[in-house]
């Protein structure tokens, strides 16, 4: 399993500016090699390598730098394809498409760069790298990181990292390759039910309530709107300086309710049953009022969160069908519309049953999990003579 592991660099103002102008350089030669690419229908890797190799040499990128500016330019175009296939940029003549499929793939100026071991060597103990740089090689560049952080690396850091630089600082990002705890035979599967106004709501009775999350995003909208209006230097100061906040502040709280519901599956030996909720922003129409709240929900990142979390511990983990789970009485099974009386109220109209809407649909994810555990599952009936 593949775990990023993020270091802070400790970086002199030297350092800093050496590493600066070389994300710059390298970044620039890949949008010259983006144009080359488009200019040339996208061709395959080798063969691109023929075409700018050499200028990518003289420009003064090392070879290793030269061919990780390749690669990373026809990879972008690898993921830009599958984007329009999947449909992820819209129809077929549609303004959006039109747009990204009529012009050359631009690389910012601090876009990260990747590294292998050639580039970039790591000295644990002295908690240091040495890093290729335009202008020579960086030695005892010191790195921080927790020391569950430095642990991981030292025993699974495999393949590249990626030189990235954030509001003036300068990160490492390391692929670790993790193993795998043994997956054990579930004693039940615990279904958790993803939402807005309760971001996760589980079959035993946890509830993660999502309304201090929507009013500190709420906050933050407003104030990025006053601060927008205002169009002067020490607001875009103080915008910038706030960049990212929310999206910081809900990838804890995900991390958080991820956390509490791998454990007490773990501790509870149960497996756990998640929603497929995958293009749901795209079948989902609402009032324009509504769109905000929708397009900030972090599920995908919580069901990240969820997924990585349940392969360390090896607690057996399900995707099911969504459908009809608001509208399905977990007692007698019945379906209606009508069931489903407001956000949090569930009344059957088959059994009278009354119970809170997410914990009636979290119980009927919770089924929907075993039956697809028990269909997946090698059947233990002695084979017939």
């Amino acid at each position: 399993m593949k775990v990023v592991v993020q270091v802070k660099l400790l970086l002199e103002a030297d350092q800093a500016a050496a590493l600066r102008s070389t994300l710059s350089a390298v970044n620039n030669a890949a949008g010259w090699v983006s144009q080359i690419a488009f200019e040339r229908g996208v061709p395959r890797e080798y063969e691109l390598r023929k075409h700018t190799y050499a200028e990518l040499k003289a420009r003064g990128l090392g070879a290793q730098a030269a061919q990780h500016t390749i690669k990373k330019v026809r990879d972008a175009y690898t993921v830009l394809k599958a984007n329009i296939r999947a449909g992820n940029l819209g129809k077929e003549g549609s303004k959006r498409r039109r747009t990204a499929e009529s012009k050359p793939i631009v690389f910012r100026p601090e876009a990260a760069q990747p590294y292998d071991d050639r580039c970039l060597s790591w000295q644990y103990d002295q908690q240091t790298v040495s890093i290729w740089t335009t202008s020579g090689r960086l030695k005892n560049v010191r790195f921080a990181c927790s020391s569950d952080a430095l642990k991981t690396l030292q025993q699974y850091r495999k393949g590249e990292s990626d030189l990235i630089e954030r509001e003036g600082v300068f990160y490492l990002v390391a692929t670790c390759e993790v193993p795998e705890a043994e997956q054990y035979e579930p004693d039940g599967f615990i279904g958790v039910d993803l939402g807005i106004a309760n971001i996760a709501t589980a079959s035993t009775g946890y509830m993660a309530a999502g309304r201090g999350l929507n009013r500190y995003r709420k906050r933050q909208l407003d104030l990025r709107r006053k601060l927008q209006k205002q169009r002067t230097k020490s607001a875009k100061r103080r915008l910038k300086a706030r960049s990212r906040r929310e999206q910081r502040h809900a990838a804890n709280q995900n991390h958080i309710i991820s956390k509490t519901i791998v454990t007490e599956a773990e501790r509870t030996g149960r497996g756990l049953s998640l929603e497929e909720l995958k293009g749901i922003r795209t079948r989902v129409r609402l009032r324009k009022p509504q769109r905000v709240a929708l397009h900030s929900w972090a599920f995908a990142q919580l069901g990240d969160f969820i997924v990585y979390k349940a392969k360390r511990a090896g607690v057996p983990l399900v995707f099911v069908d969504p459908a009809y789970t608001s509208q399905t009485c977990c007692e007698c099974r019945h379906i209606d519309k009508r069931n489903r009386v407001d956000q949090g109220l569930f009344i059957c109209r088959g059994c009278g049953v009354v119970a809170h809407a997410d914990r009636n649909a979290s119980h009927n994810i919770a089924q929907r999990g075993e039956n697809v555990w028990n269909a997946g599952r090698e059947s233990r009936v002695p084979a017939t003579p």
